[in-house]
């Protein structure tokens, strides 16, 4: 009885997102610091970079899950406001769900990306937990090497939820000067200070990293209900691989026009 206000507020949120989950896969990303009505609020903090080097069309784009090798660890990622505030199941024993979502949302975006052309693949750590962020097994370590031979390293997140998180937006590689990728993703999400937190771990590294969104209503209820889930996993993908193709000068596949509306891909699992 208890869970009962969090779960009637759950359901509400849920209707919420699902009334609205059309509108977010067709509407422009939102100016900074307003609410998209499927990733809810764009980063507000001032983004001082502007990404101008531009990209060979055929650049090999590494993609990553998140906290992939951090579980059970310090940085292993944010549990969410359903699991943290809410009493719900993780999505998956072991595992905080910000991990279980980067995975859903990486792997996608690669599927995505491979059907529409782009040179571009997933990397998932052999281990769920590694201690060694050095270790050349982890995210870290195999996004440096990756950036270092002239590719380009992306790494999902999902943000936490409350007065913790930020909003969606991308904090830039900072290895060399601001790729026109980093510049299209953050149009399309927003962007974070280049020195967010004093310079994390992964940008230092050269691994761009895209936050989707604060893990919390509108976002989370609609990634977590069944019925919902697949068309904002599909809005969330589609929106990704858009903004590389824009960054790359590409023409998207899933829009009608390089400013165009992100739409859902129909028969998505």
């Amino acid at each position: 009885m208890a869970r009962a206000p969090g779960v009637r507020r759950g359901a509400l949120f849920t209707a919420l997102a699902l009334l609205c989950l059309g509108l977010a896969a067709e509407a422009q990303a939102p100016a900074p610091g307003n609410r998209d009505p499927l990733t809810g609020v764009r980063s507000r903090l001032s983004r001082d970079w502007v990404g101008q080097r531009p990209e060979p069309a055929d650049v090999p784009i590494l993609v990553m899950a998140g906290h992939a090798d951090s579980q059970g660890i310090a940085g292993a990622g944010t549990g969410g406001a359903a699991v943290d505030l809410h009493g719900a199941r993780p999505m998956q024993p072991g595992m905080r769900d910000e991990l279980y979502w980067n995975l859903a949302v990486a792997r996608r975006v690669v599927a995505l990306g491979l059907q529409r052309g782009l040179n571009i693949r997933f990397y998932d750590p052999p281990q769920r937990t590694i201690h060694n962020g050095d270790d050349p097994r982890t995210n870290w370590s195999v996004g440096k090497a990756h950036a270092a031979a002239g590719g380009y390293a992306l790494e999902i997140h999902f943000d936490a939820y409350g007065p913790d998180g930020v909003g969606s937006g991308v904090i830039p590689a900072l290895h060399r000067p601001f790729s026109r990728l980093d510049e299209s993703l953050a149009r399309a999400f927003g962007g974070y200070p280049q020195q967010f937190r004093g310079g994390l771990g992964g940008p230092r590294r050269g691994i761009t990293l895209l936050e989707i969104g604060k893990l919390e209503p509108p976002l989370e209820p609609a990634l977590r209900n069944p019925r919902s889930r697949p068309q904002a996993l599909t809005a969330i993908a589609e929106r990704v691989v858009a903004a590389l193709e824009q960054g790359l000068g590409r023409q998207p596949a899933g829009v009608a026009s390089t400013n165009g509306p992100v739409r859902l891909a129909a028969g998505d699992q």
